[in-house]
């Protein structure tokens, strides 16, 4: 627990004062009685003291200053609460490697399923968008409440050429900070294997002289939202991979990565050509590694469905720094009432 106003902390120092004070005035009283020639005598007109209920109500008054004098310093804890501006970017893979069918019926209707599943489960008011991504990246629907738009748009995924896993991590920030003005177009890259080829300039790099560069935050801190990439994991075109996994860091929106298929894979064919094609395992750790987010793993469709519900258990809380300083006020409310109430019970007198 922290406090905004620690400094009013020190008004603690009065509560022993408080009880010196208290003991002082019972002090007080007992030799007030002692003047009286036959203490015995005097019991007996006062029948039985009151005993120890006599202490009850103000230790209930002295915790009841303690507690709003906790809640003048403002403290804050760390509460776990349903976030009420959760976004959610599906970035699901639709390269011709996704009809592979060592996940059943195959990855791609697997994926889909899946998805759909995972979003019926989340709550109303958690905003999902969708990319798509094969040889390029596109937002095939922007962020939206409609679970009906949403199921359409992946209804209606076909498969392409080529995987752009970094291109979709891309697409999808520009799709979360559309202020940032993040454009694939701006990151140009080179295929040549020669070190010393020239690259693109990294889009977090200032575009000219007045334009102020970007500010990196801590990866994982930006808890209104997240990405789920589902994909086999094997690229092989597009924004590197890592470049863009650092991206979504240096802005604290974790990834999640989920992959489909199996290590081993098997041989397909599509549109006249055949290949055999694997899960890449290590690149999608190392992007969930990046961005402090995790890895799964989706061997079957049964698998998939799992995974995505616990994602959605996982993206629909957040630890905030909450205020608690109206529940310690309330505390304090409660014990003074409790303390007037008993002293009117047992003395017939508030205090």
């Amino acid at each position: 627990m922290s406090f905004l106003w620690p400094q009013m902390l020190w008004l603690l120092l009065v509560l022993p004062l408080l009880v010196l004070l208290y003991l002082w005035l019972l002090r007080r009283r007992q030799r007030t009685a002692l003047r009286y020639a036959n203490l015995s005598i005097v019991r007996e007109a006062l029948g039985k003291g009151p005993g120890w209920r006599r202490h009850v109500p103000p230790m209930l008054l002295l915790l009841a200053l303690a507690a709003m004098l906790l809640a003048a310093a403002r403290p804050s804890a760390s509460i776990t609460l349903p976030s009420t501006q959760q976004t959610i970017i599906l970035a699901m893979d639709v390269s011709g490697s996704m009809r592979a069918e060592d996940v059943a019926p195959n990855r791609l209707v697997a994926s889909q399923n899946a998805a759909k599943a995972f979003l019926a489960e989340l709550p109303r008011h958690v905003k999902v968008g969708i990319v798509a991504f094969a040889g390029s990246a596109q937002v095939v629907q922007p962020i939206t409440l409609s679970r009906e738009d949403l199921v359409t748009a992946i209804d209606k995924f076909q498969l392409q050429r080529a995987t752009a896993i970094g291109s979709a991590i891309v697409v999808s920030l520009s799709e979360l900070f559309p202020e940032q003005r993040i454009s694939l177009t701006d990151m140009t890259y080179s295929r040549n294997t020669d070190p010393f080829a020239p690259r693109g300039r990294s889009l977090d790099q200032p575009r000219n002289n007045e334009e102020k560069a970007f500010q990196p935050v801590e990866p994982g801190s930006y808890g209104s939202a997240a990405i789920i990439l589902l994909t086999d994991g094997q690229r092989t075109t597009g924004v590197d991979t890592a470049e863009a996994a650092k991206m979504a860091a240096d802005r604290g929106v974790r990834v999640y990565t989920v992959g489909v298929g199996t290590v081993e894979g098997e041989v397909i064919g599509f549109e006249g050509w055949s290949m055999r094609v694997r899960l890449d395992e290590d690149t999608l750790k190392d992007v969930a590694r990046t961005t402090k987010a995790e890895y799964f793993y989706a061997g079957t469709a049964e698998n998939l469905k799992q995974i995505y519900q616990s994602l959605s258990s996982r993206l629909t809380v957040e630890k905030k720094e909450t205020e608690v300083s109206g529940l310690l006020a309330l505390l304090a409310a409660g014990l003074v009432v409790l303390a007037a109430g008993l002293s009117l019970a047992w003395f017939k007198r508030v205090l």
